[in-house]
């Protein structure tokens, strides 16, 4: 599981894209996408967490520029994808676990892709999974750092149950979604504040979620200090309606599904990384997938949380680095 610590290892330079593009992917809705490295490289998708969060230019650096062809894409509803959910008018009803999945095909397709690694974490490892369970033959290998299933349960620790370690700041996050009683669906709550009609109902719900979810990872001393909070306003709408949508409906994925169907993964190569101390997704979860997917090591980050740290970076890299000098499948 865990070894000796690996040399630290520092991102690669900058990059651009070198193609862009917004693909119809129906229901009124077009996803942003780029590309960026060798474009005969190995195919490598980056699926970015949240759900709504968007993709940055950060993870272009992980990838060794000469050696990977690097996709990265907007889910719907965020980033640059349109319409965006920060527009109360935008419907939510063509935003689904189902239709995530069929836009990553869409893409594959749109690109002329055959098979690609999957790389993302938090939510973007839910989805991930859920994609090649649906699509093995799709996939050539998988790096995930900081797994979750979006299970109801974990779901449920996130927004209640890690609340024993911040008391005060969960019940201002309970007191957000008024009627709700401490043992109800806050969640749900919080789904419907953020498409109600009036504007200053949706921007506390969208504060209030964004101080509970800062809260929880207040203790990582690695990353930024309010990696919601300090969103800009349209972008922090988006992330909390998505999120609360999503989670409001377990992802619309049977519960514990994605470990139960795990062995679709067999001989899928995959590399889980998760940091020790995460409180927003403890790493029993990465072990229980790593002991249903034969063919994935698990490596748990001493010093990081959720928000990672240097030595998870190193992890990422070294992975990505090994599945690169494999070449394009």
């Amino acid at each position: 599981m865990s070894g000796e610590p690996a040399r630290t290892r520092e991102p690669y330079p900058p990059i651009e894209p070198y193609d862009n593009g917004m693909l119809d992917v129906g229901d009124g809705n077009l996803v942003y996408w780029e590309v960026c490295g060798n474009p005969d490289g190995k195919p490598a998708l980056v699926v970015h967490g949240g759900p709504g969060s968007g993709c940055t230019a950060g993870p272009r650096r992980i990838f060794d520029p000469a050696r990977y062809r690097v996709v990265l894409f907007d889910q719907r509803g965020c980033g640059r994808s349109t319409p965006h959910a920060g527009d109360p008018a935008t419907d939510m009803r063509h935003n689904t676990t189902e239709h995530l999945l069929a836009d990553m095909e869409r893409l594959r397709v749109h690109l002329g892709i055959d098979r690609w690694l999957l790389f993302g974490g938090s939510w973007g490892s839910t989805l991930i999974l859920a994609y090649a369970e649906r699509h093995p033959d799709r996939v050539s290998e998988i790096v995930i750092p900081s797994v979750t299933t979006t299970r109801r349960s974990e779901t449920d620790w996130l927004y209640r149950g890690v609340g024993r370690f911040f008391p005060e700041e969960w019940e201002r996050f309970l007191a957000g979604a008024p009627g709700v009683g401490r043992d109800g669906d806050i969640v749900a709550a919080y789904a419907r504040l953020m498409e109600d009609p009036d504007p200053a109902v949706r921007e506390k719900a969208t504060a209030d979620w964004c101080a509970w979810e800062d809260a929880v990872l207040s203790l990582e001393p690695h990353g930024a200090p309010n990696p919601f909070g300090d969103r800009p306003s349209a972008a922090r709408q988006a992330l909390v309606r998505i999120c609360a949508h999503y989670f409001s409906h377990g992802a619309w994925l049977e519960e514990g599904a994605l470990l139960r169907d795990a062995g679709r993964l067999a001989g899928i190569p995959g590399v889980l990384i998760h940091g020790r101390h995460d409180l927003s997704g403890p790493p029993h979860t990465a072990w229980e997938l790593a002991r249903a997917w034969p063919d994935a090591r698990l490596i748990l980050i001493q010093d990081a949380g959720h928000k990672g740290s240097d030595s998870t970076r190193t992890e990422v890299i070294n992975a990505l680095d090994r599945f690169g000098s494999a070449g394009a499948p």
